[in-house]
């Protein structure tokens, strides 16, 4: 049997729960590394983890590629730095004297990196709920990114999804199928520190907003 099955429900208490809550406040999109191996075996543990995730008609979409080769990372890394140029080209003044400034990556040191893909029509699934909204099987591997990152930090590895990306050029570096599509490209090791504010928050980007701002009724 899996290990994961149980034979009853079972029952979360208060202080799982407690914990749980700071499993969300502590999650955090590393950049920063520690020069550590990081070994198959836990990863492999996690990717298994992800693909407990919900999907669309339990399509399963999620393709996850190790990006291992030297060729393979510096084609990624010549995409960042090529998209993170153009990026810094839309700010101005002190906009972009911050954006400059930030560490947007932790391609240079990240022991692991993953691409992860949305297989855009999966023979699972059959089809089921997604004739009317198709998106949702992207948003099914968005949750399996999710579920990853959440049991990485349960174990003390540390992630970061990096976005500034072309994703055809990425796609094409990594010799998978042409209709598989992006989702992300995570970097994956031990974090170099530990804190509860988000980068971005920290170095003034962005503050984090009350939830009540994203909540309406009708």
């Amino acid at each position: 049997m899996d290990s994961f099955e149980l034979q009853s429900p079972p029952a979360f208490d208060p202080a799982f729960c407690a914990r749980l809550d700071e499993l969300f406040a502590w999650r955090r999109d590393v950049r920063r590394f520690r020069d550590a191996p990081l070994d198959d075996a836990p990863v492999d543990e996690l990717i298994a983890l992800a693909c407990r995730a919900p999907s669309v008609g339990n399509c399963q979409p999620w393709r996850f590629v190790k990006v291992k080769s030297p060729a393979a990372r510096a084609a990624v890394r010549a995409s960042f730095a090529a998209c993170n140029r153009q990026a810094l080209d839309a700010y101005e003044g002190a906009q972009a004297q911050l954006y400059a400034s930030l560490k947007l990556s932790g391609l240079d040191r990240a022991p692991v990196q993953l691409a992860v893909f949305a297989e855009p029509d999966p023979v699972a699934g059959h089809g089921l709920g997604r004739a009317t909204m198709p998106e949702t099987v992207v948003h099914s591997v968005v949750l399996a990114i999710h579920t990853f990152w959440l049991a990485a930090r349960a174990r003390g590895i540390g992630v970061g999804w990096v976005s500034i990306l072309e994703p055809e050029n990425v796609t094409q570096a990594l010799g998978v199928p042409p209709a598989w599509r992006l989702v992300a490209y995570l970097c994956v090791g031990w974090p170099e520190e530990e804190h509860l504010d988000p980068e971005l928050v920290r170095h003034g980007w962005q503050a984090r907003a009350d939830f009540g701002r994203f909540v309406s009724e009708v």
